[in-house]
């Protein structure tokens, strides 16, 4: 092998995809924005700084016993880019404690031209590096979120979308890291759960129509989506509701071949995404693996517990390992 040859990957991108949804484990969204995350950390009364930041992530990933509800994390570029307080680099204290890393890539959503309210996602540009420069630091997946509203969705925007997600997804499996697509729906709002099937339904066709014309493998996609519900202002539906809705769009919508489905958590409280997820496992007929890639359903209370002292590092920890523990249990 000569300087410029690096050795083939030994695991399959569909593999990679079967390890971060199968097994009754989920993937941590512990992805925040430097602008999100430092006003949680004010919030709690920390005062924001890069160490604060690196410190709250530190003490989630070295939680004792994390792999074994968790298979992947998923982070900024900043923490990407951090060191543990011992020196080793996140990702490589990831994978020597049994997880796999994971990145965020997109730059966030801005308006879309001409789409009457709706957003697009950006950070195409670039990516390829970017991509390269991740994998060659131990990713092992990454991430693309799309933002639609109930009420401003239409099939231009889904598709416009979709096309962005299917160059990621595409550029993300040339440098042999696994693309998370995430169509997310929000459930903001007094919508009734029929307005979030149908935006729903639109997202999800849009984009695997242009994931197939892009040529992505789906068998290493993760597919990201939103649990079909009524709005926040209108009432919680049922769990077996939920479930039997989110299915009956899943299965018109995406291909038996995809990866696996890790749900957000949308801002639904921890107690009822579990509910959710533990009724979709109990359908027999679905042909993916299903589990969650939450993030506030699953830190909140750790991040509460923390509140920035070192003394209250175990506390928080535990705290932790009772909200993964309890949404890995909805995937068995």
């Amino acid at each position: 092998m000569t300087a410029t040859q690096t050795a083939a990957p030994t695991t399959t991108l569909a593999e990679i995809a079967r390890q971060m949804t199968a097994g009754g484990r989920g993937i941590l969204a512990a992805d925040e924005s430097i602008k999100t995350m430092s006003v949680r950390l004010e919030n709690e009364g920390i005062a924001s700084s890069d160490t604060a930041r690196r410190d709250y992530r530190e003490l989630l990933i070295t939680a004792e016993g994390l792999s074994e509800s968790v298979s992947g994390v998923i982070w900024s570029d900043e923490t990407f880019g951090q060191q543990l307080s011992d020196g080793r680099a996140f990702p490589e204290a990831a994978r020597g404690l049994g997880i796999l890393p994971g990145i965020k890539v997109d730059a966030g959503p801005t308006a879309l031209p001409n789409g009457g309210g709706a957003l697009i996602t950006e950070g195409l540009d670039g990516l390829g590096a970017r991509l390269e420069s991740y994998a060659a630091r131990g990713a092992a997946f990454a991430k693309w979120r799309a933002v639609f509203d109930v009420h401003s969705i239409t099939p231009y925007s889904a598709r416009a979308n979709g096309q962005a997600l299917a160059r990621y997804a595409a550029l993300c499996q040339e440098h042999h890291i696994v693309p998370i697509v995430e169509p997310e729906v929000l459930c903001t709002g007094g919508h009734g759960i029929g307005a979030s099937a149908k935006a729903s339904r639109l997202a999800l066709a849009a984009l695997f129509d242009e994931l197939g014309q892009a040529g992505v493998d789906l068998s290493g996609v993760v597919l990201k989506p939103n649990f079909v519900t009524p709005g926040l202002e209108a009432g919680v539906a049922t769990a077996p509701t939920v479930a039997a809705a989110t299915f009956e769009v899943l299965m018109d919508t995406v291909p038996a071949e995809v990866g696996g489905i890790a749900f957000l958590s949308g801002g639904h409280a921890t107690s009822d995404v579990c509910e959710y997820l533990g009724e979709l496992n109990a359908e027999t007929q679905r042909p993916w693996p299903v589990t969650f890639s939450f993030g506030r359903a699953l830190v909140s209370a750790s991040l509460s517990t923390w509140g920035g002292n070192p003394e209250n590092v175990e506390a928080a920890q535990k705290a932790l390992l009772d909200s993964c523990r309890w949404a890995a249990q909805a995937t068995r």
